[in-house]
């Protein structure tokens, strides 16, 4: 009986040690530049992160078995306050190891009035995995970013203000963003976190995300709710006509219902659908066997 319950014992503790995710440090000897904040890192309702001093990415392999080679840096959304870790993070990470695809979710620090610290985190992240591409079985022609919300700002700020080959995505995935800074069409509190209550008009032309695709943009796939009383939906509207326009390969999938924040929970409404549309167009991309 002891042997049995020993054994039981080594088997929970192996699966855990399977599960656990690789913590990969962004700057393992600190960042250059601070953001300011001294309070300390702590999650709020099991799932949002506040706070974050330490910028840091989790490794999710895709299963040998299964293997694309391509990977995903994934930056949830959190209105540029914190991060939504589970709903916007491992949850899809894991969606994406099902397809053979290889994701790292991003811990990126707030803004706190240093506006370039999250562009800065998430280019770092692409980095590192470039630099570490063989080491984690990845093509280093097919890493990608993927945001949610003001996630989706920082991913889709990434996708357009790159200025070397190590910093643009192969592509991007864009979750109900936050895109464009002008304020009668944002959400007002990514905008005040990000660029301040008063920013000139040339920051918030900068990071208004629509007014930055050029033919070089990266291949673009986009998710919103017609009914999002959060981030209108406009903001996805205006990059895809940006992306049209410059002849940049771009889809875009509305539903009527659904608001805000769905992740890829199921809800019993139509919305629920949409990672069949992302897997679809990941494979007619050659994303995906």
């Amino acid at each position: 009986m002891k042997k049995i319950y020993f054994l039981l014992i080594s088997l929970l503790v192996l699966t855990g040690v399977i599960n656990a995710q690789q913590e990969v440090k962004l700057y393992p000897n600190g960042p250059k530049e601070s953001n300011g904040i001294t309070e300390k890192e702590v999650m709020q309702r099991g799932d949002f992160v506040v706070n974050i001093t330490e910028p840091r990415m989790y490794y999710y392999a895709a299963p040998k078995e299964n293997a694309s080679g391509t990977a995903v840096l994934i930056c949830p959304g959190g209105g540029y306050m914190g991060v939504s870790v589970i709903k916007e993070g491992e949850e899809i990470a894991k969606w994406f190891n099902e397809l053979g695809v290889t994701a790292f979710v991003l811990y990126y620090r707030m803004p706190n009035g240093h506006r370039t610290v999250p562009l800065t985190d998430a280019q770092t992240a692409l980095k590192i995995i470039q630099k570490r591409a063989n080491e984690w079985n990845i093509n280093k022609d097919k890493i990608g970013i993927m945001g949610f919300s003001a996630g989706g700002h920082l991913a889709s700020t990434v996708g357009t203000h790159f200025k070397t080959k190590s910093e643009r995505p192969a592509f991007m995935i864009l979750g109900y963003p936050v895109v464009t800074m002008k304020k009668e069409l944002t959400h007002g509190g990514s905008r005040k976190n990000l660029i301040g209550e008063t920013p000139t008009p040339a920051i918030e032309n900068l990071y208004s995300n629509e007014l930055q695709v050029t033919k070089n943009t990266p291949p673009t796939f986009i998710v919103h709710n017609r009914d999002d009383k959060v981030v209108p939906i406009e903001n996805s509207i205006q990059i895809y006509k940006a992306l049209q326009d410059k002849k940049v390969v771009a889809e875009l999938d509305t539903f009527a219902v659904g608001g805000h924040g769905f992740g890829m929970r199921k809800h019993g409404i139509p919305v629920d659908n949409w990672p069949d549309l992302l897997k679809a167009w990941l494979k007619n991309n050659k994303l995906i066997n």
